[in-house]
């Protein structure tokens, strides 16, 4: 099946994408003509056990991985056929990461590494956007912190920042809240939501915590390299619910 975004415009895009690893008989498709679209200023879940398959979509889709079929788009940019250069420019200039590592620099300030992306692509911050990121993350009194200086969840909070800051077409988010306890994952997934529906950022995250899924407004769900089923509106009992009916005809689907 294909997931497609409920109408209005899409911030993301793969057709019938294969993503295949190895050769003869080691060869194994990570990816099974994947169709889905993530609309903007959404917030979509990708979720699926081990293997399944949502992270090599989320690197496909996000440029850092290359599909051996299918396209993939950002906005109306086909990305599959760009070169490094041009590929490097639109990772830097039109899309955000959020990964389960903080991957801060340690002798950077919280607001030095929160510019970052923007210094090296030679950009300034508008000031206005950033008391406005500033604001929603709420690191304004930690901004002059080196990262051993800050908790975990405070340093997810700079990469959050950090992601938003260029206001990004998309922000892919691999596990955001995977290193931190339940409290601050909870504030680091409010903060991603009230970026969304406030401030109409586009956030596709994998994650394999269905508590963390109930954040977003779609969870789209994989097993075997193939995309199948997605729910609307989601809570915590909702995605349980229906991990537990895609699990019970084949074993094949498991949290």
């Amino acid at each position: 099946m294909a997931a497609t975004n409920a109408g209005g415009p899409v911030a993301a895009r793969a057709d019938g994408i294969w993503k295949v690893y190895g050769s003869g008989e080691a060869r194994v498709a990570a990816l099974r003509g994947v169709s889905a679209e993530f609309g903007r200023a959404r917030f979509t879940a990708i979720m699926g056990p081990s293997g399944s398959g949502k992270s090599t979509l989320m690197h496909c889709l996000a440029g850092l991985d290359t599909v051996d079929e299918g396209t993939v788009h950002i906005g109306g940019t086909e990305i599959s056929t760009l070169g490094d250069k041009a590929l490097t420019r639109l990772r830097r200039d039109r899309i955000g990461f959020i990964f389960q590592q903080f991957n801060l620099l340690p002798t950077l300030s919280a607001a030095e590494n929160i510019r970052l992306p923007l210094d090296i692509a030679g950009r300034k911050a508008d000031p206005q956007w950033w008391d406005t990121v500033i604001g929603t993350v709420g690191l304004a009194d930690r901004l002059s912190h080196r990262p051993s200086q800050l908790s975990g969840g405070q340093q997810q909070r700079v990469a959050c920042a950090r992601a938003l800051v260029g206001r990004p077409d998309v922000i892919f988010a691999d596990e955001p809240t995977g290193n931190l306890d339940s409290r601050s994952g909870a504030e680091v997934l409010g903060f991603l939501r009230s970026s969304v529906r406030e401030h109409g950022q586009t956030i596709v995250m994998v994650t394999h915590d269905p508590v963390a899924a109930s954040y977003a407004d779609r969870v789209v769900f994989l097993a075997d390299g193939s995309i199948v089923d997605e729910l609307a509106n989601p809570t915590a009992e909702t995605v349980l619910d229906t991990m537990k009916r895609l699990d019970a005809p084949s074993d094949s689907v498991m949290l």
